[in-house]
């Protein structure tokens, strides 16, 4: 029987909104991720039948199906097609499992998945600001009343709302919430002083000859303190902060699918096996509880159980998702985000999907764990689930 491995997993570092990526087009951090794949692994681009890029906001620098741009600028063979996909923040997770489903299905040798985000040059929001509304009066008619649901011309859903519902319905207090954040800077800060992100990332050349080297988004000089401090944008009397949501930021990642039979015929070592791909729907108004649905169904699909999951990687859009995550599937805390998410690294949407599979990779690997989930909620109330086994 035919199987889907991951033979190659990099990325940049990520950078903070305006920060030392500021500058680099997200074209170029594509190409950059590219070139390094192929470096690491050893694969010859010609050899790739299909790139599969995720990226939200498909407008200005990022228009023109980014992929296609990125293959190009990365100088691998005018033979290698490209494709932009969005599934908000799940966009190259997704990616992930339609390359997976490719290589299985015998429509491709060898895919490359992935994706890339520069929310410092194409900002959250642009898409909406050039007018016009995908949300019509059916979908509008469906869900006015629902609480939550913002009346607004170009974003009836909101997140930041969502969160709070979220945080209200799984009844977590502001201190729950300030101190999972906290604990995701200490753990990033503790992953970062001990090397164990090293392996996974290529440093990305600047204009003035340096080289970024490390994400900069997480701030060690947090504390409780300074996390109560800040503001609750969403509700006056919410819980939902700056602090305990995700960071905007810029980068990019990629990853090498095959069969195992054609790694083998070419050399090349899998990382991991993807055992189990899904996707699943929930409510698009509260719109994060979906990791919920989406993690029952792969394990469901797996034939395994929570606990015979090694770490799991749950996408910290906010705090609260993860800790109803946790509160929901009754599964270890300690093997949660072991070193930090996107409340500290950072999350650079199109390219998170990616940068979260190849940060787990890498902690499979150092610590011998057999099987991996990652899951993350996306805009519209939905969430993308993925287990891998270690090969």
């Amino acid at each position: 029987m035919s199987d889907a491995v991951i033979v190659g997993a990099v990325r940049t570092p990520v950078g903070r909104r305006r920060g030392s990526l500021a500058s680099v087009h997200p074209v170029d951090l594509s190409a950059h991720v590219l070139r390094a794949l192929a470096e690491r692994t050893g694969i010859d681009p010609v050899q790739v039948d299909d790139v599969f890029w995720g990226c939200v906001s498909q407008v200005a620098e990022q228009s023109w199906n980014v992929a296609r741009i990125a293959v190009l600028a990365a100088g691998w063979p005018e033979t290698v097609p490209g494709t932009s996909l969005d599934r908000q923040c799940g966009s190259s997770q997704q990616a992930l499992h339609f390359a997976a489903a490719t290589v299985l299905s015998g429509q491709a040798d060898l895919v490359v998945a992935g994706g890339v985000e520069s929310m410092t040059q194409v900002p959250l929001g642009t898409a909406s600001a050039s007018g016009g509304t995908p949300f019509t009066d059916q979908v509008r008619a469906r869900y006015r009343g629902v609480d939550g649901f913002a009346d607004d011309a170009h974003l009836p859903f909101n997140q930041g709302v969502g969160a709070e519902l979220i945080a209200q319905r799984w009844r977590l207090s502001r201190p729950q919430l300030d101190e999972y954040s906290l604990a995701s800077h200490e753990k990033a800060a503790a992953a970062q002083d001990a090397g164990a992100f090293d392996p996974e990332m290529t440093p990305v050349p600047l204009a003035d000859g340096g080289k970024f080297l490390a994400d900069e988004g997480i701030r060690r000089d947090t504390s409780l303190d300074k996390l109560g401090a800040l503001a609750t944008p969403f509700r006056a009397d919410g819980v939902v902060t700056a602090g305990s949501a995700s960071q905007i930021s810029d980068g990019a990642a990629a990853l090498a699918v095959t069969t195992s039979e054609w790694a083998s015929r070419h050399g090349l070592r899998p990382l991991a096996r993807i055992h189990t791909a899904v996707v699943a729907a929930a409510d698009p108004v509260t719109m994060l509880t979906a990791p919920i649905p989406a993690t029952a169904k792969a394990l469901r699909r797996a034939g395994l159980g929570i606990e015979e999951i090694g770490v799991y990687e749950v996408n910290e859009a906010f705090a609260s998702v993860p800790l109803a995550w946790l509160a929901e599937t009754e599964a270890d805390p300690e093997r949660l985000n072991p070193r930090g998410g996107a409340i500290a690294i950072g999350h650079p949407l199109g390219g998170s999907g990616a940068r979260i599979m190849t940060t787990m990779l890498q902690h499979m690997r150092d610590n011998g764990i057999r099987y991996g989930l990652q899951t993350m909620c996306e805009g519209g109330g939905m969430a993308n689930a993925t287990i891998v086994e270690l090969v």
